[in-house]
């Protein structure tokens, strides 16, 4: 009994596992795990019975943050703008230009999934859009069928690094930071992720040039100024939707709640336009906004309850113990973490991971001096890959639904394997080069408040007042 009470934030973190690996629903699963290790900690003398009433505030504090409002309006807009047309003229217009090189599908289908990152913020979103309209005509012309899978599952799985990212919100919030430095530190990885994918499709057109062929003459239809015209009648409106969302935030005209409620009445507006806003695609879009947002807040509200009692246990000190005292300190740190997170996001999604791992690392880093802010970008590109990650990734899940079933699920794995380590490329340059996240969110410093120095001459003795004299007002 000595060794239990002596050991129980271990074990409370070891029986949440063993609960994930069964698979029992994870919001659940953390509820029952918090609850039953408060009452055993209470049993040991650990927590006194009145510190589980903390739970109280800790459920107000879930439903009274504004911030999480920002997760149904982004999961809205993407709903909306997954079925009105717009990705469709995108993937038109910018197939048309990059047609007569090899790959020049895939171009476009990575540059439109990231113009559809940065309206929609949602990866479901953003692989069905993507599946749906790029799939068929990509198998057509002869790609093959894993390049196809692959590069339409990284082109939406994208959208979790690029602004207006849902992961990010999680993030900052979990973190204790503001979403615009989070959303300003993920540009520099977002670009360089585009890059990278279009580097991997560049070696495949050298390699294995069967698999990525040009479109042939007949499909080119457009030539000169109207297929110019015919990219900015897809671009122009999606990069006012990306200022209106965007925009407001970086130049501090609206908090991401007020950017995503006006990225909604945008993408309403541009559904309007495009001649598809109809009564099923609203339903169709407040159902998945209502599937999504309960599922959130159900996993937040069992994450709460389980680091609660996690805390209270001691398990935030063991844990801050543990990791700060791996050898090598910050880049011990950081190899662990990212590498517990890689392994970790075979069994859990982003939610799970950002709600239960994030909190126990944060403190460790916060700790060791590690900026919250790039620790937060580069763990947003690390949990990339759990959408990826076959067999549980979720982009993988959503491909295998629009999939036809003449396509196996094992091409669909397979085409997933170098899309993941070019996300892992990635996690290394932030590592190694951490101004690709903090350049963008460096302020330059205009003076040093250390070398202001204002002094004050106090006379020794106060001069006498005279009351007879009336007051003097200059």
């Amino acid at each position: 009994m000595t060794w239990i009470s002596a050991h129980l934030a271990p074990l409370m973190f070891g029986g949440m596992i063993l609960f994930m690996l069964i698979g029992y629903p994870a919001a659940f699963s953390l509820a029952a795990t918090g609850l039953f290790f408060g009452f055993v900690g209470i049993e040991f003398g650990l927590i006194r019975p009145d510190f589980l009433g903390n739970l109280t505030y800790q459920l107000f504090g879930i439903i009274s943050n504004d911030l999480l409002l920002a997760i149904p309006f982004f999961t809205f807009m993407g709903a909306i703008l997954e079925r009105c047309g717009l990705a469709e003229d995108l993937l038109d217009s910018f197939g048309q230009l990059f047609g007569p090189v090899r790959g020049g599908l895939s171009y476009a289908v990575i540059f439109v999934g990231a113009v559809l990152g940065a309206i929609t913020g949602t990866v479901a979103a953003s692989v069905i859009a993507m599946g749906v309209i790029s799939m068929t005509p990509m198998l057509k012309y002869g790609y093959s069928t894993r390049h196809t899978m692959g590069v339409i599952a990284a082109s939406g799985t994208i959208t979790q690094l690029i602004p207006p990212s849902l992961v990010l919100v999680v993030l900052a919030d979990q973190m204790g930071r503001s979403v615009g430095d989070m959303y300003a530190g993920a540009i520099g990885p977002s670009i360089i992720q585009v890059a990278l994918f279009c580097i991997w499709v560049f070696i495949v057109s050298i390699i294995w040039p069967e698999d990525v062929p040009a479109l042939p003459k007949e499909a080119r239809t457009l030539h000169g100024w109207a297929l110019w015209k015919r990219c900015m009648k897809g671009m122009i409106p999606s990069l006012g939707l990306i200022f209106l969302v965007l925009g407001t935030i970086f130049m501090g005209l609206a908090t991401p709640t007020e950017a995503g409620a006006m990225g909604v009445v945008g993408a309403i507006v541009l559904a309007w336009s495009y001649g598809s806003l109809t009564w099923p695609l609203l339903y169709q879009g407040m159902a998945t906004t209502m599937r999504i947002t309960s599922m959130v807040v159900y996993i937040l509200i069992g994450a709460r309850v389980f680091s609660l009692v996690f805390q209270g246990v001691g398990g935030k000190v063991w844990i801050e113990d543990l990791l700060t005292s791996l050898p090598g300190g910050q880049v011990g740190f950081l190899v662990f973490a990212n590498a517990f997170i890689f392994v970790i996001a075979f069994f859990l999604d982003f939610f799970e991971i950002a709600f239960i791992i994030i909190p126990l690392l944060t403190p460790a880093a916060e700790k060791l001096g590690i900026d919250l802010i790039w620790f937060g970008v580069l763990i947003c590109a690390n949990i990339q890959t759990s959408f990826m990650h076959p067999p549980f990734g979720f982009a993988l899940f959503y491909l295998r639904g629009i999939a036809p079933k003449s396509i196996k699920t094992s091409d669909i794995y397979w085409g997933a394997i170098p899309w993941i380590g070019t996300m892992v490329i990635l996690v290394a340059i932030v590592i190694f080069w951490p101004a690709s996240v903090t350049y963008w969110i460096d302020k330059p410093v205009l003076f040093d408040p250390s070398k202001v120095n204002i002094q004050i001459d106090i006379p020794d003795v106060p001069p006498p007042l005279d009351l007879t004299q009336p007051p003097v007002i200059k």
